[in-house]
């Protein structure tokens, strides 16, 4: 396992980072620990979860499943670097979500209560909150980090302005502010690189991948479908019609490779920019190895140049839509 600073903190954490929203509703609890105890064993640390994962189940079902694993010991926390977040409801009553400084409070209280920890290392904003200042953001960060219940924070589907706003605000209050930021990006899903990874390097914010295969759109959904072993509908079945030349020609490149669609994706992002990594959300250990495998595969540049050919991307910002 290759292992990389986060942003421009000085915080190590795997290349490949373990999503836990399939633990619950997809995946037992007793196969949730397994998959936890075999990314241990291939070297991840950074594992991601949120408290909304697996609410459906009862109120942060997920986070409970990883907190009865730390309860087992043998090193499980020591060895984790916990990532978790908040601003979906987790009620009806008023305050029970969103980035008010109340909700901060009472939603890091509540998940530390169900990860049986006694503190987080990186608290997340799963979304961008437009009706709380930032004064009142950082305030409440501020204070968790000096009771010790924080060591860091993060943001999820950030535009590029508000990862800089968010860190103009931090520095004025001399607050280190966000470490890293969750997109969706893979080779279908691009527009990030236009502004929230310039501006995050730009700021030290480290990069987290989500939906690194769109879904499984780029996991081998053709072959897969010729096979009668896969069958889309709804939204993900005519994003496969819109783009099927190009995921077709996506696979038979993988194949001239001798690689996986998926494997081919998962690298491809190692090798970008800002990026310190993609999350795999596995349901099954056969999926966790599968997504190890992207770390024994090698993209040279006639390949990368290829991949991008497939699937055009974007230029650094403001070139790609000003001249």
């Amino acid at each position: 396992m290759e292992y990389t600073h986060l942003g421009r903190s000085g915080l190590k954490v795997s290349r490949l980072v373990l999503g836990t929203m399939n633990f619950g509703p997809q995946t037992s609890a007793e196969d949730s620990h397994a998959i936890m105890d075999a990314a241990h064993e291939a070297g991840i640390n950074y594992f991601d979860t949120a408290n909304a994962y697996g609410q459906h189940l009862g109120k942060g079902a997920t986070e409970s499943i990883i907190g009865d694993w730390f309860a087992r010991g043998g090193g499980r926390r020591e060895r984790t670097v916990l990532a978790t977040k908040l601003y979906g409801d987790m009620g009806d009553w008023p305050n029970e979500g969103r980035l008010s400084a109340l909700n901060i409070r009472r939603a890091l209280d509540a998940s530390l209560q169900r990860l049986k920890t006694d503190y987080i290392d990186i608290y997340q904003f799963h979304h961008i909150d437009r009706d709380t200042p930032w004064e009142e953001i950082w305030q409440a960060m501020e204070v968790a980090v000096a009771q010790g219940k924080i060591l860091y924070a993060g943001s999820s589907n950030f535009a590029g302005w508000h990862i800089a706003t968010a860190q103009a605000e931090a520095r004025k209050r001399n607050f280190v502010g966000l470490v890293s930021e969750q997109s969706i990006y893979n080779l279908l899903t691009r527009q990030v690189e236009l502004e929230v990874l310039p501006a995050a390097q730009a700021n030290g914010v480290g990069v987290i991948a989500w939906s690194p295969l769109q879904g499984g759109l780029l996991g081998g959904v053709v072959r897969k479908q010729n096979e009668g072993k896969r069958r889309l509908e709804g939204r993900a079945a005519e994003t496969l019609e819109k783009h099927r030349d190009a995921i077709e020609a996506y696979e038979d490149f993988a194949a001239e490779l001798g690689h996986e669609p998926g494997d081919i994706t998962l690298a491809w992002l190692l090798t970008r920019p800002g990026v310190t990594g993609p999350i795999i959300g596995p349901r099954t250990m056969e999926q966790l190895e599968g997504g190890l495998r992207a770390l024994d595969v090698t993209l040279d540049d006639a390949a990368l140049q290829r991949l991008d050919e497939i699937f055009p991307g974007h230029r650094t910002a403001p070139e790609d839509y000003a001249w």
